[in-house]
């Protein structure tokens, strides 16, 4: 994976925090077009060759997320 990719995605999701929320059984994810387009940046790079199992980022409250989202963890299997 390349992380220099990774951490300006990340880097994105600063600029522009997404919010995180359940919803009765629903996890319900809301923000700019920005922050889901530093999203899918993350999950190309989890989906892409090189990818390992030990691979995963965390979507941080207050830094890529508002600060009453919960934690978010993307991580491959």
């Amino acid at each position: 994976m390349n992380y220099d990719l990774a951490v300006m995605a990340l880097e994105g999701l600063t600029r522009a925090p997404m919010t995180v929320r359940t919803e009765g059984n629903e996890v319900v994810i809301e923000g700019p077009g920005a922050s889901f387009k530093e999203l899918a940046r993350l999950f190309l790079l989890l989906g892409g060759a090189g990818a390992t199992q030990q691979d995963s980022f965390e979507l941080l409250p207050g830094t890529h997320m508002t600060r009453g989202s919960q934690l978010l963890r993307l991580r491959l299997r």
